[in-house]
């Protein structure tokens, strides 16, 4: 069979996935995309209501921003030939008390390895979040977010750490303008120059 046929096959099934069904309080819905020929793979945390209501990753105010940091319009980012998104739970987990609750680790136990290892043309992974770092970069992450973030350089060309692009972390961006001054621009020129 195919690699692509097998990553398809994969795909059915991690979209047809009941592990945790009893945990989510909206009922499972995976919300990911992929395809053998992405050469940028997204690491989100885990849909919210309204990527669980639309099943589009990213589909929010979120994306938006995370959109505007790598420089791509609408049409390229939702490219699965270019772009994969597999976060590190595929369905809306619940509210917590300061946000939504984290991503169930069903996924990532169960489903992760298998959807990488049919990834072969990725060039860059971006890690959004502190479990998306935490889990692929193992003892190499720092102890906060925020050191994560900043040590970006040392994690290129392989992986980019970035912080949650969402509206309640303005705070975080007002604190650490670093951020958009100098690691945006490296990001964007190294997605230019792998898609």
């Amino acid at each position: 069979m195919p690699v692509n046929q097998d990553l398809e096959t994969l795909l059915q099934q991690v979209r047809s996935c009941r592990l945790c069904e009893e945990h989510l309080p909206l009922g499972p819905r995976p919300v990911l995309t992929a395809s053998t020929s992405a050469r940028l793979l997204i690491v989100g945390q885990a849909p919210g209501t309204r990527v669980h209501a639309s099943g589009i990753p990213w589909h929010d105010q979120s994306g938006k921003r995370l959109r505007q940091w790598l420089n791509l319009n609408e049409e390229t980012f939702y490219d699965e030939t270019k772009v994969a998104i597999i976060p590190m739970g595929f369905c809306y987990p619940g509210k917590g008390k300061s946000g939504d609750l984290p991503p169930r680790p069903e996924c990532s136990q169960h489903w992760h390895q298998q959807l990488l290892a049919l990834l072969p043309s990725v060039k860059l992974t971006l890690l959004v979040g502190k479990y998306a770092q935490d889990y692929f970069l193992g003892p190499r992450a720092c102890p906060t977010l925020t050191e994560t973030v900043e040590q970006w350089h040392t994690y290129l060309p392989e992986f980019m750490p970035l912080p949650h692009p969402s509206p309640r972390n303005q705070f975080w961006l007002k604190r650490n303008p670093w951020f958009e001054q100098d690691a945006i621009p490296v990001l964007q020129e190294q997605i230019r120059l792998i898609l």
